[in-house]
């Protein structure tokens, strides 16, 4: 009975150890110094907005709790065959990332990473280049700069789902004025919803909107395109086409009611 009491421990010890040298193997796999991508790229509806028309790489962003706009930057990076993470978020959907174009075997999820969620995110900027996370708890001046430092370092953009301001951000892009389509008067679904996005950057003095389907008919990000202007019928003009009375025929009748007053 002694005896088998410390061999299984020693049997589970060997599994772990397993475990981690497998998982060491994958992270030197992956591992890399920098992005490889001068941008971050993003989808083309949202191009205008972004300087240079992408995320800053080494860098962080705010953004509105809006599922559909993270899944539609994260599908930005995920389409040119980089990996993304999505942290501390439990109820984001896979199905609808994977309509916005993330692709789910490059896709790393952690929903529910507790108090040490910035942790994660500092283990995880080692290896993958876009990480969005939703903090569940406020972090201090020295823990952030140390992780800004890491993110320049590595070359990992952050996306902070959060409704108010991270400090030392790159800038914020927020989802507002939302507007869904499909329902009747008691009857239809939703189809899609049309949102203006903002974007805020250090790089761009004044705020850049654009408005979009997020998510449009076929579940990805579509533009919308301005409306045409409304034309308004003018009044018809008819022209007088009546022959005018010749000068002679014009002084007779004058002539005529003068003598009819006189008489």
């Amino acid at each position: 009975m002694a005896l088998g009491s410390m061999i299984a421990p020693a049997a589970d010890t060997d599994d772990r150890v397993a475990d981690v040298l497998r998982l060491r193997r994958e992270i030197t796999r992956m591992q890399r110094r920098r992005s490889d991508l001068p941008l971050i790229p993003v989808p083309s509806a949202l191009e205008p907005i972004l300087p240079e028309g992408g995320l800053q790489v080494g860098t962080a962003y705010s953004l509105s709790p809006s599922p559909g706009l993270i899944g539609a930057l994260l599908a930005g990076a995920s389409r040119t065959g980089a990996w993304c993470a999505a942290i501390g978020m439990p109820t984001l959907g896979v199905e609808a990332l994977a309509g916005h174009g993330v692709e789910l075997d490059r896709l790393l999820l952690v929903p529910a990473p507790g108090a040490r969620w910035l942790a994660v995110v500092s283990a995880l900027s080692e290896v993958i280049p876009l990480i969005a996370v939703r903090p569940s708890s406020a972090v201090r001046e020295a823990e952030l700069s140390r992780l800004h430092a890491r993110l320049r370092d590595r070359g990992c953009t952050l996306l902070v789902v959060s409704p108010a301001a991270w400090p030392q951000s790159e800038g914020s892009i927020r989802v507002h004025d939302p507007h869904w389509q499909g329902l009747g008067d008691g009857w239809g679904a939703l189809e899609e919803c049309e949102v203006t996005v903002t974007a805020h950057t250090r790089r761009s003095p004044m705020p850049q909107s654009v408005r979009v389907r997020l998510p449009g008919a076929h579940g990805t990000i579509e533009p919308v395109s301005p409306a045409a202007p409304r034309l308004v019928p003018l009044p018809s003009v008819r022209e007088d086409r009546r022959p005018s009375s010749p000068p002679e025929a014009r002084r007779s009748a004058e002539a005529r009611q003068l003598l009819a007053v006189a008489g």
